[in-house]
């Protein structure tokens, strides 16, 4: 065995045991059919749990019964890009849509639902309200059972925000103005006004509340899935903690609380919420500001929590107090939410699960983002970014295809020292590094391009699968979505054939796949064919099945990432050919083809 058939078969095996792992730990999400948009049940009797002792500085949960009434009145949200309602009862901000996404590419698919209300199927929504301090009962400070009245406004709109008010009878008068911009930030202004005799201390809060584990409208199968995150997310003086459902409800119960929790102390910066794969919702205290964050479960009512306290406040009589904090609701574009963390949002941008890999993921996503931007179709992009990634790896690649040849021209002398060394091994390697300085070979250049091309395939893989810019982005003809796996199958003659193909997620989708995965294993057999097969049966055995390995393995990847690797092998394929030809190698291809297709004679024959 030559060491660049040594060189080549193991940078493939290689690459075909980091691939087979990464479907075994991170196997592609299940196809399955979106849900209808939820429907209203019986009105629940608890809402989300609510911070209480300001004074003491501690972040307590209380379960706050909500008298069971007929639909409290509500404010539209109308904005460009976001249609919804803010309930009267608790001014909550509990029912947005999302205008620019449907759950599914089918025409007449429901927009996405990010918040729903309480009672709701899978209720999801933020409140505000102020936590009492000493000489203040629960029912003096306005929290999720509320009843505001509508002062100021008609419609939340970019151009409209809305002012709620609400007296408690004893001397306090609060006020909540809710502002919104033309993307997805809400701006939650809340003040209280003290016209009794006394001081009073009170700290306000903001809750996001998710009743359920809160599966992604998209997806509503994916759980588990190791390759993203969902649950809570937070910023704490810029250090992001990223917390699973699965871990909020084995949280213990910290010291002056009813409920599990995990408590972060903010000193200047940061914020929390809740991330799904492509939508987010944040609460987002004023820069430089400190404040506690909490994450919480409540195991009896079954509610993931996130919340903010800011500092108590001491309000004098005569005087007003006010807060202003943020909320974000929406989806997690990159541009969009760039701007927000450019306007002073603390590494808002590390909301976007980057993984392990962020310091590839970042900059090809950057990359990919701007080609698209000058191209406008995300398929030709890929493609695009494929051709600067080759070009960049262009050096390494000239030196390794070199070596390559030159490995070529030194074939009979290998075989010569191979002959002359006989059984005796150590003979034989001490000739053939000898040979390699003597002729300034490097005998592992041949893998340095193959192996290079494992994190950043597996990078892509990431950016592909994780950012919202490639749901549902579009290529040619059936190529639709280029986060989805390939449409077209075999099965009926990539749509020529008067039958459907078989569903996604059905075996048989593994089996008969589509026009991509294919054009894949066949650009990787062309590669292999520049050399002849290897003499070794077993070598030659694992160079003829792997294209076809490699053909089904990546047939249920999305699409995106398989045209990638398709335009890698085609690029791979012109520079290595360009390169051996140019060193005084001629590949003879065509001949390695015919060769493949000999009938083998068996050892009687010989």
């Amino acid at each position: 065995m030559d060491d660049q058939n040594k060189n080549l078969i193991l940078a493939t095996a290689l690459s075909f045991l980091v691939i087979l792992v990464w479907l075994v730990v991170f196997p592609p999400p299940e196809q399955t059919t979106p849900t209808e948009e939820t429907t209203l049940t019986a009105p629940e009797s608890d809402v989300a749990a609510a911070p209480t002792a300001a004074d003491t500085g501690a972040i307590n949960t209380e379960i706050v019964a909500e008298p069971e009434s007929p639909e409290a009145p509500r404010i539209d949200i109308d904005t460009p890009r976001l249609s919804g309602s803010v309930s009267l009862k608790g001014g909550r901000i509990d029912e947005l849509s999302l205008k620019d996404y449907r759950v599914s590419l089918q025409p007449d698919a429901d927009v996405v639902k990010l918040l729903s209300p309480s009672g709701s199927e899978s209720a999801y929504y933020a409140l505000y309200g102020w936590a009492p301090g000493a000489g203040l009962a629960g029912d003096q400070v306005p929290g999720a059972a509320t009843d505001w009245q509508l002062a100021e406004g008609e419609v939340l709109s970019p151009d409209s925000p809305i002012t709620l008010s609400w007296d408690n009878g004893t001397g306090l008068i609060f006020k909540r103005t809710i502002a919104i911009d033309e993307n997805y930030m809400f701006t939650v202004t809340q003040s209280v006004e003290n016209t009794t005799g006394a001081e009073v201390k009170l700290a306000p809060y903001g809750v996001l509340a998710r009743h359920g584990t809160g599966e992604d409208a998209d997806l509503p199968g994916l759980k588990n899935f190791f390759i993203l995150h969902e649950g809570a997310i937070s910023m704490t003086d810029g250090s992001l903690a990223e917390i699973d459902y699965s871990d909020m409800r084995d949280f213990p119960v910290e010291p002056n609380e009813r409920a599990q929790a995990e408590v972060f102390q903010i000193q200047q910066d940061g914020w929390i919420g809740f991330t799904d794969h492509y939508w987010m919702t944040t609460l987002i205290p004023e820069p430089g500001s400190a404040f506690k964050a909490a994450a919480k479960y409540d195991d009896r009512r079954k509610i993931y929590q996130t919340e903010t306290v800011l500092p108590t406040l001491t309000v004098a009589p005569g005087e007003t107090a006010q807060v202003q904090t943020q909320l974000f609701a929406g989806a997690k574009e990159w541009e969009t939410i760039r701007e927000y963390q450019r306007e002073g949002v603390l590494k808002f941008i590390d909301s976007i699960d980057w993984g392990w890999f962020f310091f590839l993921t970042k900059p090809i996503f950057w990359l990919l983002h701007n080609i698209n931007v000058l191209i406008g179709n995300m398929g030709w992009s890929i493609i695009g970014l494929t051709l600067i990634i080759k070009a960049i790896l262009f050096p390494l690649a000239y030196k390794s295809y070199v070596s390559m040849a030159k490995m070529k021209e030194l074939q009979p002398q290998m075989e010569a020292l191979k002959e002359a060394a006989g059984d005796d091994r150590q003979k034989m390697q001490q000739g053939m590094m000898e040979l390699y300085k003597k002729e300034k070979v490097n005998p592992a250049a041949g893998c340095l391009p193959i192996l290079l091309q494992i994190p950043i395939f597996f990078s892509l893989y990431k950016v592909i699968f994780v950012t919202i810019e490639l749901r549902q982005a579009p290529w040619f003809g059936p190529f639709r979505d280029l986060s989805a796996p390939d449409p077209t199958s075999i099965y009926n003659f990539f749509g020529w054939l008067p039958w459907a193909g078989p569903q996604p997620e059905s075996i048989m989708a593994l089996i008969f796949i589509g026009i991509l995965p294919l054009l894949l294993g066949i650009s990787m057999w062309l590669q292999q064919k520049l050399n002849p097969a290897p003499t070794d049966p077993t070598q030659a055995m694992i160079f003829a099945w792997m294209p076809w390995v490699f053909m089904f393995m990546l047939g249920s990847f999305a699409s995106g990432l398989v045209v990638y690797w398709i335009a890698n092998n085609t690029i791979t394929f012109i520079q290595q050919y360009a390169i051996m030809r140019s060193q005084g190698y001629k590949p003879d291809v065509f001949g390695n083809i015919k060769s493949g297709f000999k009938r083998k004679p068996k050892a009687d024959e010989k």
